[in-house]
């Protein structure tokens, strides 16, 4: 494909943009303003953005904000991500009636445009490919959702409190994986939009809205409001070797002090974007004639999650924080080449306890550390 130049576009251009994607059939979802949070959720007009919205957020606290200004995009991870709509949290697997006629569920036919894709969430997405649609046995009603999803990103230039994204290696700039990726700009008054072309489709859309060519200038300032958004993180993850760190620490006696803190609730893998885990379950009428199969989400916190042989492989909450944090830093990079973390930062603020997985692996090192000094100070023997 030969990519068009990177242009610029105003906020009517955006809004055409979302008017041409709507026009086109797909199903728009972008970020809203519902039940005093940013939500994803299908979008009826341009006008539902967030403008002039931005996010508080702490551990175990989120709060929106009022800005002086229009941006639309300038606010951080909210309770949802990409996930419900590729890997929904329940579906119909198959059904069947008393004549014995069985019927697997065909799938649905929707295309999504995902609007204001950051990059940690773009991250996330290709860490799903990898896990729910490369293999050998994908999930052929992902890899058919991720097919028809046309993407939108949003270079980020306002992290919030809980973002360490930069510190992962998954933001706050998109990478690879999206059609149209925007950098927004508000400068002396004026509300743009540098707009990168991913792809031939991306490049299709973008051409029904007016634009003009961006200039050395432009490119250069949004690339640099985009790395003073690195420099502001509110955590970072600790520069160790966190495969490592966690094999060591497998016994540390801090997984007991996270657990007492740790309401074993499940909100920090129903938040994530990378958690993929799900269990079956039959139902049927009350005449026992017809039955369904159904997915849903489910959680290594959840007690029945290693139920096996009469019973839980991991009875305790430590054991269980100890294997989703393990799973999600160390284990993921044996299964699937990656980390399984992308920095969002949104189980810090939805954790009800206020649990910081960045401060618990910063302990953690710290603690590896002096185990490591004490051994070096013993006397050569």
């Amino acid at each position: 494909m030969n990519t068009p130049a990177a242009v610029v576009i105003d906020r009517p251009g955006l809004d055409g943009l979302i008017r041409g994607l709507m026009a086109d059939g797909y199903q728009v979802i972008g970020p809203t303003v519902r039940d005093s949070a940013i939500v994803l959720a299908e979008l009826d007009s341009p006008d539902q953005l967030p403008a002039g919205w931005g996010v508080d957020a702490s551990p175990g606290h989120y709060r929106l904000r009022p800005r002086e200004d229009g941006a639309v995009f300038a606010h951080s991870a909210g309770p949802q991500s990409w996930k419900q709509f590729l890997h929904p949290a329940r579906q119909r697997l198959w059904s069947s009636r008393p004549d014995r006629t069985y019927t697997a569920e065909s799938g649905d036919a929707l295309r999504y445009a995902f609007i204001g894709v950051r990059g940690c969430d773009l991250a996330a997405i290709g860490i799903l490919d990898t896990v729910l649609a490369g293999g050998a046995h994908s999930d052929s009603a992902y890899a058919r959702r991720r097919r028809a999803t046309f993407v939108l990103a949003v270079n980020c230039t306002e992290p919030g409190g809980v973002c360490f994204c930069a510190s992962t290696h998954t933001g706050p700039a998109v990478t690879a994986g999206y059609d149209l990726a925007l950098t927004e700009r508000l400068d002396a008054g004026e509300h743009g939009f540098l707009v990168e072309v991913g792809t031939e489709e991306g490049a299709r859309i973008l051409a029904q809205v007016p634009q003009r060519r961006a200039t050395a200038g432009d490119v250069e300032e949004a690339q640099a409001e985009v790395a003073r958004a690195a420099g502001r993180m509110g955590r970072q993850m600790p520069e160790v070797d966190l495969r490592d760190l966690l094999h060591q620490s497998r016994e540390s006696p801090l997984w007991e002090d996270v657990a007492s803190r740790c309401l074993s609730c499940a909100n920090c893998t129903m938040v994530c974007p990378t958690c993929f885990c799900t269990t079956t379950e039959d139902v049927t009428d009350l005449t026992g004639e017809h039955a369904e199969r159904w997915q849903r989400w489910a959680s290594c916190f959840e007690i029945d999650f290693s139920y096996l042989h009469g019973g839980s492989v991991r009875p305790s909450v430590a054991s269980r924080y100890r294997q989703w944090i393990s799973h999600k830093l160390s284990t993921w990079h044996d299964q699937f080449g990656s980390s399984g973390c992308v920095g969002c930062g949104r189980c810090i603020a939805w954790c009800p306890a206020g649990i910081d997985i960045t401060a618990e692996v910063a302990r953690l090192a710290e603690d590896a550390g002096r185990g490591q000094q004490d051994v070096s100070a013993q006397p050569a023997g």
